[in-house]
């Protein structure tokens, strides 16, 4: 909202971080009337502990990440709430992400999170508290252009750190509502201004993992983690896996596998409880075919469109087309081979800067 004069009263969501501290800090100096809201989302359920360090999803470590954000709202002299998403979490992110995994596939609860609880039921919950608001920050890197005829979600500047891709699933309605103040900044610009106004946060250590720790074991039961074969493409048996959910495809290390060459996971076969491999020529793929589509830049995409689709967060993008399927689905047609593709991860699809929406992958074709 920078040189917009008008007030607002906008919350913004806090993890305890430096990005979501640093964004409320921003609005707060341009004048508008902020409020700090965090989710509380971990029941304690899991079976196994998960560490106390926090920054991290989900974990025991929310309560220092809850105290963080409650100590920076007292700070900046702005209210705070922390308001319970518990059950959502677990219906919508936990319970979605152990079926998925569970299927053989690889999901990305950080969208679905996004798109279901940040997005939606938070601000659901806020309402229902008697908060009313005009806007939502987040502190992710990503910009939004606003038009007359709706809003364009554009990368960040810095491109080593832009978000869009968690953010692909967000509709309309939620875009319309949603300020990214971090989107024209670097991370060290971030650091700079968290340490110029003595943000507590400014130089905590940076993590991605979902839960704390990045084992995902404990959101399992013990008899949903079996042991199983590894085989090629033959069905020949090469060794033995800890569990399917420990496996995703174009994994090399941690197979344990002594061979000539070096080997990746071409495919989980959950039916049967395996883990297949093959040589590097294996795990690339022309294309893939993706459902589950938001495409809020278009509404509905009519005809075989040319786009950079990036398959995971760290892929750079990779030139495609993108062709209409019936019933809702598309094929993705890269102009190179891709390596990677992988089923529950999502596909996004960009013109430039410009993200026009994305799927979640179904499966690679061959």
């Amino acid at each position: 909202m920078k040189g917009n004069k008008e007030k607002a009263r906008i919350a913004v969501g806090l993890s305890g971080g430096v990005d979501s501290s640093v964004a409320a800090a921003i609005l707060l100096e341009e004048g508008h009337d902020i409020i700090g809201l965090t989710m509380e989302i971990f029941d304690g359920s899991s079976s196994a502990p998960l560490g106390t360090k926090g920054h991290a999803c989900y974990g025991p470590g929310e309560r220092h990440d809850v105290e963080r954000a409650r100590a920076l709202c007292r700070d900046l002299g702005i209210p705070f709430f922390a308001l319970d998403l518990k059950e959502e979490y677990k219906r919508y992110v936990l319970d979605y992400f152990r079926k998925e995994y569970l299927s053989g596939r690889t999901p990305n609860p950080c969208i679905v999170c996004n798109r279901r609880l940040k997005f939606d039921f938070l601000l659901q919950r806020a309402k229902e508290a008697g908060i009313q608001l005009d806007f939502f920050a987040t502190g992710h890197y990503a910009q939004l252009e606003k038009r007359e005829d709706g809003v364009l979600l554009k990368k960040a500047v810095d491109s080593s750190k832009d978000q869009t891709y968690f953010l692909w699933a967000l509709d309309r309605e939620q875009l319309s509502r949603a300020l990214f103040p971090l989107g024209t900044m670097t991370k060290e610009e971030v650091k700079e201004k968290a340490r110029s106004l003595g943000l507590e946060t400014a130089d905590m250590p940076e993590s991605q993992d979902f839960v704390e720790g990045g084992d995902y074991s404990p959101l399992f039961r013990e008899n949903e983690i079996r042991p199983g074969d590894i085989v090629d493409k033959k069905g020949r048996v090469l060794g033995r896996h800890q569990g399917i959910i420990h496996y995703t495809i174009g994994q090399r290390r941690g197979l344990g596998i002594s061979s000539q060459r070096p080997l990746y996971v071409t495919a989980i076969d959950a039916a049967n409880n395996r883990i297949l491999v093959g040589g590097k020529e294996e795990v690339f793929s022309p294309g893939l075919i993706a459902s589950q589509l938001n495409l809020p830049t278009l509404e509905e995409l009519r005809e075989p469109l040319r786009v950079v689709a990036k398959i995971r967060l760290q892929h750079r993008g990779a030139d495609a087309r993108v062709f209409p399927l019936p019933g809702g689905s598309v094929r993705v047609v890269f102009e190179e081979p891709q390596m990677s593709v992988t089923p529950g991860q999502s596909v996004v699809f960009y013109i430039e800067d410009v993200v026009l929406g994305g799927g979640i992958i179904d499966r690679a074709l061959v």
